[in-house]
């Protein structure tokens, strides 16, 4: 299995006891979805590899507590911390007509309501709960944010998103001046 054929799940954050345990955060939007899995793809040293999933105790805030089989040792499960955890992108539910996954979303053209087209999605980035769409503008990174009032559709067929984005957005990535003018003179 490779990265390209997998989405990323979340990531184990901190053991949990001293019989192997771990935590994991489940970076998802609906965590009880995956209350049912019976495996993860856990990324160790650049390659994916597949752990198998004993108890899977979903707690509060997108936190798990998992027993791993064949992970039966604080230091095993040590080993695993900070590891990103993936799974098959044949696992996902197929989206009705406009939804899309960030995934999907890489390489679309983003067209504006007023403004037309304007770059291409590079990256998705996910933020302390907010999500932001990374496109190059001007040759510039712009961040937009993926509120529904913002984002609108994704049109899968045209690779197109299309976003409302709000007034003066562009603008504050392109003026290289704006840094200077709001920081006082006296900053004590």
């Amino acid at each position: 299995m490779t990265q390209d054929n997998c989405y990323l799940l979340g990531y184990i954050v901190r053991t949990h006891g001293t019989s192997g345990n771990v935590v994991i955060f489940l970076d998802v939007d609906y965590p009880d979805d995956y209350e049912d899995l019976d495996s993860v793809y856990v990324q160790l040293k650049g390659e994916l590899v597949p752990y198998f999933i004993s108890n899977f105790n979903l707690q509060k805030q997108g936190n798990a507590i998992v027993t791993f089989e064949d992970v039966d040792t604080i230091e095993k499960a040590q080993a695993l911390v900070g590891s990103s955890l993936f799974l098959s992108l044949d696992e996902l539910d197929e989206l009705d007509g406009e939804e899309f996954y960030y995934h999907e979303i890489k390489g679309f053209t983003v067209v504006d309501e007023t403004k037309g087209e304007l770059g291409i999605v590079r990256e998705v980035y996910s933020l302390n709960g907010q999500d932001l769409i990374a496109m190059d503008y001007q040759n510039v990174e712009v961040l937009i944010p993926t509120a529904e009032d913002i984002v609108l559709k994704a049109d899968k067929e045209n690779k197109k998103l299309f976003v409302n984005l709000p007034e003066g957005l562009l603008e504050v990535y392109l003026d290289n001046d704006s840094d200077d003018q709001n920081i006082p003179d006296d900053a004590d």
